[in-house]
């Protein structure tokens, strides 16, 4: 399928850079001790839960939003989301003074459609899976003059999410690895043409959850591919790549460097271990670089590494 839009890259990132420096934070970038005694590497944590929505996701919601406004007027905005997109959407929408409406999944946990519904969002909880919630939500924008904000295949969310990449390379120069949680893909691809286009030795290494492999299947089949919707502690990490995937998989072909998966219960020790170990409180899809990491023994001996602390939303069902 033709591109409908240019793909993003460096210079994308760097104005989006400017249309959102007035909503979200230039959030701090912090050495973690326990993680570079265990590893033997120099790790840096991106500390995106002091985002105002606590997480990232409010980068590349804010950017399509401003970029939709340039364009002409709406009515409202809707979005499809497991939660912290949708969050932020709302969040942004309120900023705004435009209605949201949010459609999920119906396995999103019920404490996520209360604290949207709390921020004043509309919650359509229909959806069979989030390929299903990304349909509605754009049927009802067409339907009834709203701007749909796609949670990750779009340009303007790459580039917003890309803006972490540009604070990595200012405040950590030499980066040799960036390990990043992926789910549909619009994280990783984002920073990784901010770090490689400025720094393109960094390796950079996806992590998904074991149970929610659809970019690592996805990449290694070469083409996007479905795959069960599986419960799993990571639950920001769910989904697949959307129906008609046209620029975060053929992004990731181009940037990744290696795709990895973890399990639930190394997931569920990495969160533990953040906890105890940083005082930082973090959702587990948040844990799953760090995961990894741990799981890893010696090979980051000595290489200069930043994980990205993506989300703190911690559900209560």
């Amino acid at each position: 399928m033709p591109h409908s839009l240019p793909m993003p890259d460096l210079d994308s990132i760097r104005a989006a850079q400017v249309r959102i420096k007035d909503y979200v934070q230039r959030t701090r970038a912090i050495r973690s001790a326990a993680l570079s005694s265990r590893s033997g590497a120099d790790v840096h944590l991106k500390l995106e839960i002091e985002q105002p929505t606590g997480s990232f996701k409010v980068r590349g919601a804010c950017n399509a939003m401003r970029a939709m406004f340039e364009a002409g007027r709406v009515e409202g905005v809707t979005t499809a989301s497991t939660g912290n997109h949708a969050r932020a959407v709302t969040y942004l929408g309120d900023r705004f003074g435009l209605p949201v409406r949010a459609f999920l999944a119906d396995s999103v946990a019920g404490s996520r459609v209360q604290a949207l519904e709390e921020l004043g969002a509309t919650v359509d909880r229909s959806s069979s899976d989030q390929t299903a919630a990304i349909i509605a939500a754009v049927e009802y924008a067409e339907a009834h003059g709203y701007g749909f904000i796609p949670p990750f295949d779009h340009p303007d969310v790459i580039s917003g999410q890309g803006t972490i990449g540009l604070e990595l390379c200012d405040d950590l120069q030499s980066l040799d690895a960036v390990i990043v949680q992926v789910s549909g893909g619009g994280l990783i691809d984002g920073i990784a043409l901010a770090v490689k286009a400025m720094s393109p030795s960094t390796r950079i290494i996806g992590v998904c959850a074991d149970a929610a492999p659809a970019m690592k299947e996805s990449l290694a089949a070469g083409h996007p591919v479905g795959v069960p919707e599986l419960p799993t502690i990571a639950a920001s990490l769910m989904g697949d790549l959307g129906p008609d995937n046209q620029y975060t998989f053929p992004i990731a072909q181009q940037v990744i460097d290696e795709m990895v998966a973890v399990s639930d219960e190394c997931i569920r020790q990495a969160t533990d271990t953040i906890a105890d170990d940083e005082g930082l409180v973090v959702e587990p899809a948040a844990a799953a670089g760090a995961a990894y990491l741990r799981a890893s023994g010696d090979r980051f001996a000595g290489a200069r590494v930043a994980l990205i602390l993506t989300g703190n939303t911690v559900d209560s069902d």
